[in-house]
C-alpha cells in the first residue's frame, strides 16, 4: 500500500495541464466517482484555481508563490 496517495488538486499542479477530464480521471490512481469527480473540478474552477480551454482541456492556473504572493499585497492599485 502506497504511503501517499496523491489528490487531484495535487496532481493537477504538478502536471499543470491534462488534454480532457478523462484523461484526468485516469492520471489518479485508483477510481473516483465521476460525480465527486466532477464536483471536484467545479469547485477548483469557481475558485480560479483551473480552467477549461475552449477543446476542454484542464488547465491549472493558481499559482500559491510566496514571492508573487508578496508582490501582489505590495503592489498599488491603478
Amino acid at each position: 500500500m502506497p504511503k501517499y496517495t496523491p489528490t487531484l488538486k495535487n496532481i493537477l499542479k504538478e502536471h499543470h495541464e491534462f488534454t480532457s477530464k478523462s484523461a484526468l480521471q485516469r492520471a489518479l490512481p485508483k477510481t473516483i466517482q465521476t460525480q465527486t469527480f466532477n464536483r471536484i473540478l467545479n469547485y477548483l474552477e469557481k475558485s480560479n484555481k483551473i480552467i477549461f480551454t475552449k477543446n476542454r482541456a484542464v488547465v491549472w492556473i493558481f499559482s500559491d508563490d510566496p514571492k508573487l504572493k508578496k508582490v501582489w499585497k505590495e503592489s498599488v492599485p491603478l
